[in-house]
């Protein structure tokens, strides 16, 4: 798991006060204390600084200079490595001639710039997302659009419910969700062996949604400032879809 919490740039400022010709001189217990991306994010940090070429280089370093002669330090620093590793925050150097030689990549120097919060986001819609959102809000979101990923995927919630409700095209946001959902008239979409109150609550979580992300987007320039929002309302807008999903079962 990310953390979303952490104060990176102050961290990288306290590790930048120590001489950048030593490797790793936090002590046992300031390490250990550390979350694992914090701990990966300064060792990161504390590589790209001192023209870290070889992780190994870097660990013996550590080991001969720094604190991770002690073994717990050790172990921890090589944890941080994996995970800067299996987050692909650092590959293999294509023109070394060692197995050990790592680079930083294009996605460990923006995380190094902007925190965690970013590569969590991301990370959240690596799960598998809704066929009708895969080729349409994941570019867009990796390139840091996310207004744009947003309102497409909420669009997408739009379009599915005019169609499988038969609405017109001129049926728009929270009316078309009040005429698909109403619970009273039926709408063509209520799920019939729902309680009233569920009936209800189906009607208010569509509403909800679509005016808050997609109505506001449709008149005026939303900015999604936290990527941890906008990867939300994309998760939102999947399980929208695999509700009408259920919902065409009935059909």
């Amino acid at each position: 798991m990310l953390g979303t919490g952490l104060h990176i740039h102050c961290l990288f400022g306290a590790a930048a006060r120590h001489d950048p010709g030593m490797t790793w001189t936090r002590d046992r217990n300031d390490t250990l204390a550390l979350p694992i991306d914090a701990l990966a994010l300064l060792i990161l940090n504390d590589y790209r600084d001192s023209g870290g070429w070889n992780w190994q280089n870097w660990m013996r370093g550590a080991e001969q200079h720094g604190t991770a002669r002690d073994k717990d330090v050790g172990r921890a620093l090589a944890e941080g490595w994996g995970w800067l590793m299996t987050h692909g925050l650092v590959v293999r150097d294509p023109s070394g001639n060692s197995a050990d030689a790592y680079i930083v990549t294009r996605l460990g120097e923006e995380t190094l710039q902007y925190g965690v919060a970013k590569l969590a986001a991301a990370e959240r819609l690596g799960l598998a997302l809704h066929p009708r959102l895969v080729q349409l809000v994941e570019q867009q979101f990796l390139l840091g659009e996310y207004d744009v990923a947003v309102f497409v995927a909420m669009r997408e919630v739009e379009i599915r419910v005019r169609d499988l409700s038969g609405a017109p095209d001129s049926a728009l946001g929270t009316k078309l969700m009040d005429k698909a959902f109403a619970p009273g008239i039926p709408g063509v979409l209520v799920d019939p062996e729902a309680e009233k109150g569920e009936q209800e609550a189906t009607l208010a979580l569509f509403k909800g949604a679509i005016g808050l992300f997609k109505n506001p987007s449709s008149h005026r320039a939303v900015r999604y400032d936290d990527p941890a929002v906008a990867s939300g309302a994309i998760m939102l807008a999947d399980l929208l879809l695999r509700l009408l999903d259920k919902a065409e079962t009935r059909l």
